[in-house]
């Protein structure tokens, strides 16, 4: 088993200063805990049935995670294990961690709509609101990173995900002409609640000034898209982060400034830390979920 890692100075200062120190000591203890892999089936490509049914005959052990659609865990492999199976190869399942699955899931994405990715690569939750709406919803999907771009393209296709235009931009200058129904910013972060203290490159490259770098470009995404979101429409607004400086603090920030408000979501038997904003929904790190925070906003009108 690996040892027990406590976390830099600085961040437990910040956890204790937020959660205190019983809910600080929970969130290292999870930090430090080896997660369950998970995926989704890719229904554009397959279905439960079917996917279980080549599993079986592969001799994985798996398991349905009923409280999100068409997961999995898996009990007794790794995702190394499926690498070179049809499954993968074809696109028939989608490897992706529990808590990533749930901003596509609360942003409820129907047919028809248009819909705008702002952070999209590598393509997971691209494909999952492909997948959710048959292939029959217009999907735009922003990633500035040329080789982040290029992997993101190569999981459209392999995901069969044909209704998604991907666009090599930085979501922050798409011009204000564009219009959608529905937006996910899944943002840029510092990855507070993704550590891995197993990992050691981890924690090398997690610092307080990456902190305060993501909640500025955190912000200024925000603002672009309740600019470019329809009014009295709806967006998802989540990071991989459960620090206020990346969370909290931002959205108070465009309730104050925009004419929105939060639509209140909920889950059943997530393991939740307390949010500053009642409605939203934090996640503690786990052996199931990683860090997440989660707000659901709707646009009023278009005043500023």
């Amino acid at each position: 088993m690996s040892e027990y890692v406590e976390a830099p100075k600085f961040l437990s200062d910040l956890l204790l200063k937020e959660y205190g120190s019983e809910l600080t000591e929970k969130i290292i203890k999870g930090y430090n805990t080896k997660r369950i892999t998970s995926f989704r089936v890719n229904t554009i490509k397959a279905s439960d049935s079917l996917v279980e049914s080549i599993l079986d005959s592969l001799g994985i052990s798996y398991q349905k995670y009923e409280a999100i659609p068409h997961a999995y865990l898996l009990r007794n492999n790794k995702a190394s294990d499926l690498y070179d199976s049809d499954l993968v190869k074809s696109g028939k399942i989608y490897f992706q961690s529990l808590s990533s699955m749930l901003p596509p899931l609360f942003l409820n994405p129907l047919e028809g709509e248009t819909i705008l990715d702002m952070a999209a690569a590598p393509g997971g939750k691209t494909t999952m609101l492909a997948a959710m709406t048959n292939n029959k919803a217009e999907i735009t999907a922003c990633e500035v990173n040329k080789i982040r771009f290029e992997r993101m393209k190569h999981n459209l296709l392999v995901q069969g995900a044909t209704k998604v235009f991907p666009m090599r931009e930085d979501a922050k200058r798409l011009d204000d002409f564009f219009s959608f129904d529905k937006i996910l910013l899944d943002a840029p972060c510092s990855g507070a609640g993704t550590l891995d203290f197993n990992n050691p490159k981890d924690l090398k490259a997690f610092s307080y000034e990456l902190i305060k770098n993501s909640a500025k470009l955190q912000e200024e995404l925000l603002k672009k898209a309740l600019r470019i979101l329809k009014p009295n429409h709806e967006m998802i607004y989540s990071t991989c982060s459960i620090l206020p400086i990346e969370n909290e603090d931002n959205v108070n920030k465009i309730l104050k400034q925009y004419n929105c408000k939060i639509i209140p979501i909920q889950m059943d038997n997530l393991p939740l830390l307390p949010s500053k904003i009642e409605g939203t929904i934090l996640v503690c790190p786990n052996e199931y979920y990683e860090g997440f925070f989660i707000a659901k906003i709707k646009k009023i009108n278009n005043m500023i």
